[in-house]
């Protein structure tokens, strides 16, 4: 074999290769199901309003995103796996406002533990989850957390029970006040892991 076809070969090899790395990919739709402009994203996208200036549907083709209200990752928070949303309370977002998006890679094989504090700074008392909970009021008997740790996983707090309402992604690390996980308030009604 010549050296050229040798690099060719190599050059196509990698191509196709490069195809099965990507990890995933999400696309936005200004209008509900699925019409109108779209905008497609196969990495992290700190601002796209400018390509797409509302979103009334998404599509995700692969992995698991979390796509956020404003630019820079900020704003209102929705979690979204593969499969298909209509339109945007599909997703039980607020409004058809969508500027940023990071893709999520959860880890397999990594164990989902946290623990949740009464109080700030990881104080008061402590309440240790493997397992996703849709009531955080029946089963500590809690309206509120007001710090936690992640030790293993990626999990999802709802301000409402059986995983309604804003939400707020945490992945492995320390969160000394709900600010830290992106809320105004400490008003935690469940939460469930991040497994896909």
């Amino acid at each position: 074999m010549e050296p050229l076809t040798q690099i060719l070969d190599l050059v196509l090899m990698t191509k196709q290769l490069s195809r099965l790395i990507i990890e995933g990919s999400i696309i936005f739709y200004e209008n509900k199901n699925y019409q109108g402009c779209r905008y497609e994203c196969d990495s992290d996208c700190t601002d796209f309003h400018s390509y797409l200036s509302c979103c009334n549907s998404a599509r995700v083709e692969n992995g698991t995103w979390v796509i956020y209200e404003r630019p820079n990752y900020s704003g209102y928070q929705y979690i979204l796996i593969r499969g298909e949303y209509p339109n945007y309370q599909s997703w039980l977002g607020l409004n058809d406002r969508v500027c940023s998006c990071k893709m999520i890679r959860v880890a397999a094989g990594d164990p989902y533990k946290i623990q949740l504090y009464g109080k700030g700074d990881f104080s008061g008392q402590v309440f240790e989850a493997s397992e996703d909970c849709p009531s955080v009021l029946e089963k500590f008997h809690w309206r509120e957390v007001h710090s936690c740790r992640v030790l293993g996983g990626w999990w999802v707090f709802y301000e409402h029970p059986n995983y309604k309402g804003r939400q707020y992604l945490l992945e492995k690390g320390e969160y000394r006040k709900p600010v830290d996980w992106g809320a105004v308030c400490p008003t935690v009604q469940s939460f469930r892991r991040l497994t896909e």
